[in-house]
């Protein structure tokens, strides 16, 4: 493959659409099995660790692989954390791990499934709340691991309901990209030589020696998986996140990642993670977030986060200390300034890191691709770095996008939406799927005016299969779920846009979902496809061209593809028509703008439709209905 200005070709010069899906899921925690990720090792981290089985055991690869290939899905963002590399500690490999991911993607390849490799992390790190770092990281700076709940430093799935005697609350986790330990590692991450400048890990600087060793991981994985055919690319990180840079001030809270719940402000969770309680606002669900409902505690048996011999980060670079007993906050701003103005979070400290990340793994391997993100928020210039002529070729803008109302409350319904960027209510099915539209169509158009209109990939999208009271389980009915799955696909198909959706984890059951966080998400459970019919859908792999537009209508049942054909491309579009959905005679027409037939062979087995323009340079169009 190769990038040529915002298109991906292939080595006939046609031009690709890459559709396929996160592997997976699940892939986040060490493999164990269904509903048993709260282990031991989560309490004594460099004990009882692997992730040899994810995504799934070796002797089960053929049957995943083949699935999804039958499928269309021949481009997966393949799901590997730097936990899973690096978990024993610092420069110390997983090498069975590395070597059982060789095998796997060897058997991608037998399968002609292509893939790209995402170093995934979602706040932090599973003592954070999440998936991604290994402990150690945060044991260097003196972080008591067990503590993290306690002090309300993170919301843990592990500790929460030990720690407050209530369940787990859903779709919480993203709450602790607010809350100390996330945010703070992510500072020292990205910024650590600026905001905390004494702060040294073996003679490093905090910044320098995390990324360092981060960017090692990945390198030694490229070693150990070089001459694998199915790597195209590498991902650089997952929803990079700021932490506290670039805040105003410290005591009020600033672009919260989740709406409801506890909110406590930087400087409430700064103090709270030093040993002191404070007292938090709470808002409703009910009012989504605007209203407070009450106030509550944090950390009331004022422990602290840090062992013996440390303090906090923030107190050592001058940003509070102690007075009388209690916490005085002596820089409010001390995150909003960078060489003389506001930091710019995308191109001052997440640019320069991608940057370095690319270059080092370019260094053996130039040709591959690299698909980098910018924060979760695909719709905000700002979220996003700059590109130019002088920073690295071959990169794709991998943003991600989800219906946040359908997403955050577990329900869905098609004639009801809400536009955070109003605020307005949508109501009606066509004005929702023309919001879906514009959100994606705003994502590249960031793409365009900012990063050089390189590819875009939409890396993440997708609908929880426990939605609307887990009506799916109950009746066996996922009409619902097809409908809003073939709505995100449509937005998807207008926008001609490549796409990975969001996601396939093999230990799926529906009582304990992808076995993350009570997400379930996965389009596959107990050996079973779910809603197929919203997101196995006809789509041109290649094209002789260009393509124009696309268009799959299910209810009608019929296919449009618009196509400026080449005529010196020689090989024929192929397109992706699902054996289940077309049969082995569908209707089929092939028509040049003069009014000629294209020629065509369709393969029913293959599922493969052919179409050749046969020296014909114009547009063209493709009609495929249901016979």
């Amino acid at each position: 493959m190769r990038i040529s200005d915002n298109l991906i070709l292939d080595n006939e010069g046609r031009t690709l659409i890459l559709r396929g899906v996160n592997l997976g899921g699940d892939s986040k925690i060490p493999f164990c099995a269904p509903g048993n990720e709260i282990k031991p090792d989560f309490l004594n981290p460099r004990n009882e660790v692997s992730f040899v089985g994810r995504p799934f055991p070796l002797e089960e690869a053929q049957e995943h692989f083949l699935r999804l290939k039958k499928a269309g899905m021949t481009f997966l963002r393949f799901l590997v954390t730097w936990e899973a590399i690096e978990h024993e500690g610092p420069g110390i490999y997983d090498e069975a791990y590395l070597a059982y991911l060789r095998k796997i993607l060897l058997a991608a390849e037998e399968n002609g499934i292509s893939v790209f490799i995402d170093p995934h992390q979602d706040v932090w790190s599973r003592w954070t709340g999440g998936d991604g770092a290994p402990s150690w990281t945060m044991e260097k700076l003196g972080m008591n691991l067990e503590m993290t709940d306690h002090c309300g430093a993170a919301v843990t799935k592990q500790c929460y309901s030990i720690h407050s005697g209530k369940p787990y609350r859903k779709m919480i986790w993203p709450s602790n990209y607010d809350r100390y330990a996330a945010a703070t590692m992510f500072s020292l991450f990205f910024a650590g030589k600026t905001y905390a400048a004494n702060l040294m890990i073996d003679g490093e600087n905090v910044q320098d020696w995390l990324q360092n060793h981060y960017i090692a991981a990945f390198r030694h994985a490229q070693r150990r998986l070089k001459n694998c055919a199915a790597i195209a690319g590498w991902g650089t990180m997952n929803e990079p996140h700021q932490g506290y840079l670039s805040y105003k001030n410290l005591e009020k809270t600033e672009e919260v990642m989740i709406p409801i719940g506890p909110r406590p402000s930087p400087w409430q969770s700064i103090c709270a993670a030093s040993g002191f309680a404070v007292k938090v606002p709470v808002y409703s669900t009910i009012s989504i977030g605007k209203r407070i409902s009450h106030h509550e505690i944090i950390n009331p048996q004022k422990i602290s986060l840090f062992k013996e011999g440390f303090n906090c980060p923030w107190k050592q670079a001058g940003v509070w200390d102690i007075e009388g007993g209690a916490p005085k906050l002596l820089k409010k701003d001390h995150f909003n300034s960078y060489q003389g103005r506001r930091p710019d979070f995308a191109d001052d400290f997440l640019k320069p890191f991608i940057v370095k990340y690319i270059n080092t793994m370019k260094e053996a391997d130039e040709h591959s691709f690299f698909f980098i993100e910018g924060l979760a928020n695909c719709r905000k210039n700002e979220s996003h770095p700059s590109w130019n002529s002088a920073d690295p070729s071959n990169v794709v803008n991998a943003f991600h996008w989800y219906d946040g109302l359908s997403l955050y409350t577990k329900n869905f319904r098609s004639w009801f939406n809400v536009d955070v960027d109003g605020p307005k209510v949508l109501l009606g099915e066509k004005k929702i799927k023309a919001f879906y539209a514009k959100c994606l169509a705003q994502g590249i158009g960031i793409t365009k005016e900012k990063m050089r209109n390189m590819p875009s990939l939409l890396g993440e999208f997708g609908l929880a299969f426990d939605t609307n009271n887990r009506i799916g389980f109950k009746t066996g009915d996922y009409s619902l779920h097809e409908k809003a799955l073939s709505m995100f696909y449509d937005a998807v198909d207008s926008n001609l846009l490549h796409s990975t959706i969001w996601n396939y984890s093999a230990s799926n059951t529906n009582k304990y979902g992808d076995s993350w966080n009570e997400e379930d998400l996965s389009i596959f459970s107990e050996g079973r496809e779910r809603a197929a019919k919203g997101w196995k859908r006809p789509y041109p792999m290649a094209t002789a061209g260009k393509p124009l537009f696309i268009n799959w209508n299910m209810k009608r049942g019929e296919f449009i593809f618009r196509f400026n054909a080449d005529k010196n491309i020689a090989s024929p579009c192929v397109i992706f028509l699902p054996a289940e959905t077309f049969g082995p005679s569908p209707k089929i027409e092939a028509r040049a703008s003069t009014g000629e037939s294209l020629r065509y062979d369709y393969q029913y087995e293959e599922q493969r439709l052919f179409l050749y323009n046969d020296n014909y340079s114009g547009e063209a169009e493709l009609k495929v209905r249901l016979n």
